[in-house]
């Protein structure tokens, strides 16, 4: 006999704003998940690229301090230039104030524009390293081929050309900004008590693999969530035009673009005898900035009228801290110094994006809590995809069962 009864009230499923937050965490998860692992795996490697790579390289980024003073500039541009060849000129000298380190001689150009990848795009990037001391060059690197650089380009494009993965890396972290979001609400307890704090905020390692697993996505993906978004917006200020235009405005409270006093070299000074204009320059920023921590020293360009231009770091490793200098390039004058004074709101938050996005603006502790909300982050598309494909088995496996009691039942009523 069939038993055609009907319970008396069924159990209120959930709203259909709720299946739709659920369904949207679920396929754009599925969607974005390989991109968002491989940005975060990479991002998590690149946190300590600086520690790691002077452990690596000591032996050549680092020098035996002598007593005396380092050489000028000028001489030691012209041993990293002789080491790197005429066809590489040098872009960019980085002066460290660490008596034991050895200075850096950039050279970087750029490539076929339409290339697939960074590999064509960039011509060449190199870097001389020259004991300051000695003028000796303790190596030449090709940047193109170092491991953390190719870590970073695979992070930045996915080693695709700009163009080509820039958006698709900018767009995943779009989504993974909303995941972030509808994540918060599936994870929001519907009553707040000691049953449902245990199951939000601790892991149930006790339980099985389904159950830890379920906790390592819902839980850490909660604890990681905050450190995770500003890594993700701050990722997203490269990513989108849009979105920096966005931040600067919000942060500057004004659509008007940033105004700075423009100079330029007097093409008609009669050039320096006996010294460098490059070694004038780099003299009076150490005696004007004795604690510095490093001075970069950028080309002036071809044009008579362009300036020598010189950056002041204050911190050993972070880049926003920092007053820019300018001078003339025919005689080492001082035209313009500009400090955090001078810039508003949204250049400094645009100029702290970097350090912000790789955890240095909060020293060490920033660098670990980046590093592990990167890692957590990576896990978030694997443990996600298994709680998806654990659940697609349960319910095919309750299906089956559902039918082999239905057709038992139906033998047993005829």
């Amino acid at each position: 006999m069939r038993n055609n009864t009907l319970p008396a009230s069924r159990k209120k499923g959930p709203s259909w704003r709720k299946k739709l937050n659920a369904w949207l965490h679920l396929w754009l998860g599925l969607a974005s998940g390989i991109i968002v692992l491989i940005v975060s795996v990479t991002g998590c490697l690149f946190v300590f690229q600086k520690e790691i790579s002077e452990w690596v390289h000591h032996d050549t980024m680092f020098v035996t301090p002598l007593p005396q003073a380092t050489l000028p500039v000028s001489v030691l541009q012209e041993k990293a230039q002789t080491a790197l060849g005429k066809e590489f000129p040098i872009k960019g000298t980085y002066a460290y104030q660490d008596r034991d380190r050895a200075w850096e001689f950039m050279t970087y150009a750029q490539g076929d524009e339409h290339a697939w990848t960074i590999f064509g795009t960039t011509a060449y990037y190199k870097i001389a390293y020259v004991n300051p001391y000695t003028g000796a060059v303790t190596t030449v690197r090709d940047m193109k081929k170092d491991f953390f650089v190719i870590v970073k380009y695979m992070h930045w494009s996915l080693l695709l050309n700009d163009k080509v993965g820039q958006p698709i890396v900018g767009w995943s972290t779009f989504i993974f900004v909303i995941l972030l979001i509808t994540g918060l609400i599936l994870w929001w307890p519907k009553k707040w008590n000691k049953k449902s704090r245990e199951q939000s905020f601790k892991i149930k390692w006790s339980g099985k693999f389904k159950r830890i697993n379920y906790d390592l996505h819902n839980v850490l993906g909660f604890y990681a969530m905050t450190v995770a978004l500003v890594i993700a917006l701050t990722g997203m200020v490269w990513a989108f035009k849009w979105f920096q235009t966005t931040v600067y405005v919000v942060a500057s409270r004004s659509v008007t673009p940033p105004q700075h006093k423009q100079v330029t070299s007097d093409t008609l000074a009669l050039p320096l005898a006996d010294i460098h204009p490059v070694d004038v320059a780099y003299t009076a920023a150490v005696k004007q900035f004795p604690t510095a921590k490093r001075i970069g020293i950028w080309g002036s360009g071809p044009e008579n009228t362009a300036t020598l231009r010189l950056s002041v770091y204050w911190g050993k490793e972070t880049f926003y801290d920092r007053d820019d200098l300018q001078f003339d390039k025919h005689s080492g004058k001082l035209l313009l110094h500009e400090t955090s004074k001078d810039r508003n709101a949204g250049e400094k938050l645009i100029g702290m994006n970097y350090d912000i996005h790789v955890g240095a603006i909060a020293g060490l502790p920033g660098k670990i809590l980046a590093f592990f909300a990167s890692l957590i982050c990576a896990s978030l598309p694997v443990t996600g995809f298994l709680v998806w494909w654990n659940k697609g088995k349960k319910e095919k496996k309750t299906s089956k069962q559902h039918h082999r009691r239905v057709h038992q039942h139906e033998a047993v009523g005829n």
